[in-house]
């Protein structure tokens, strides 16, 4: 008969194992802060492609080094939906 001590250890190593094998799977999230030539930036998830228009990608935290108060560029709040900001406005794809 298998003893208490033996099956417990068992099974904190197996869930040690399952949530080793979680860690090693998981995606880190990815974010950007997307800015159009007009000065306009906001965060986005993915790098949007729309035609005729270029946007510059920086990493999420490149927000924290900059200075936005009476700089030519203009942070813009998270808009849900796939899309850009053009003169202020948020223009959906």
């Amino acid at each position: 008969m298998i003893s208490l001590k033996k099956a417990l250890s068992a099974t904190a190593f197996a869930a040690l194992l399952a949530s080793g094998a979680l860690v090693a799977t998981a995606v880190p999230a990815s974010a950007y802060l997307a800015c159009n030539h007009e000065g306009d930036c906001w965060h986005t998830d993915t790098r949007v492609h729309a035609p005729g228009i270029r946007f510059d990608y920086h990493p999420d935290d490149w927000y924290f080094h900059q200075k936005w108060d009476g700089g030519d560029r203009h942070y813009r709040d998270y808009h849900e939906g796939r899309g850009y900001y053009k003169g202020g406005v948020w223009i959906t794809l």
